[in-house]
């Protein structure tokens, strides 16, 4: 099993790190979207990251749906989700913040990075500056509210940890004037623990 894309990706990060708490044995391909693509087209012709390929040669791609086959798969005590339906659906509400706040991250950051400055939409860059506060606002609202700052290793812990902390590498003087001391908690504990060291990207 190879897991295809770099480390400084959140969604890259966020799945080798969840299949390193699931217990599953796979191979790490640090191909880049950029640097790396003819060879990338050859795994995947789409060049998603992460792209995953399964023992039997089956590609997976997209972190949500390779987190959630393998949640699936997970024995009990492996699972980065709870069964319970309510508290599924908690847990999900801020997963989906957590990712709307990665997804307008990383627009802003082609944005800046990939596109020249005169070519550059000063509202289009306004518009989605305001969705990613929207979402951190609510994302660490939710995360107080959920009362567990300091608990168990699950997926939302996991993924905020990631997000908060390629947000804070790749654009930190974006939500400077702001705290998200939430986030910032769980981020802390997280990026302390072996499973978040060995798939550093630092």
């Amino acid at each position: 099993m190879k897991l295809f894309g770099m480390l400084d990706s959140p969604y890259v990060r966020r799945v080798a790190i969840s299949l390193e708490l699931y217990g599953i044995k796979f191979e790490h391909v640090p191909f880049s979207v950029f640097s790396h693509f003819e060879e990338f087209t050859k795994v995947n012709p789409v060049v998603k990251a992460p792209t995953l390929t399964l023992d039997n040669g089956q590609l997976l791609m997209d972190s949500t749906l390779i987190i959630g086959f393998f949640e699936t798969l997970a024995p009990a005590e492996h699972k980065l989700l709870p069964k319970e339906t309510k508290t599924l659906a908690e847990d999900l509400s801020i997963l989906g913040l957590a990712l709307a706040a990665s997804e307008k991250a990383v627009q802003f950051v082609y944005e800046h990075k990939l596109r020249p400055d005169e070519k550059q939409h000063q509202p289009w860059v306004e518009r989605v500056t305001g969705q990613l506060l929207a979402a951190c606002e609510g994302w660490n609202l939710a995360l107080k509210e959920r009362n567990n700052l300091s608990g168990a290793i699950d997926q939302v812990s996991i993924t905020t940890a990631v997000v908060w902390s390629f947000i804070q590498h790749m654009i930190p003087q974006v939500l400077a004037e702001r705290q998200f001391s939430a986030i910032e908690q769980v981020t802390q504990r997280m990026e302390s623990l072996p499973e978040f060291q060995k798939y550093s990207w630092r």
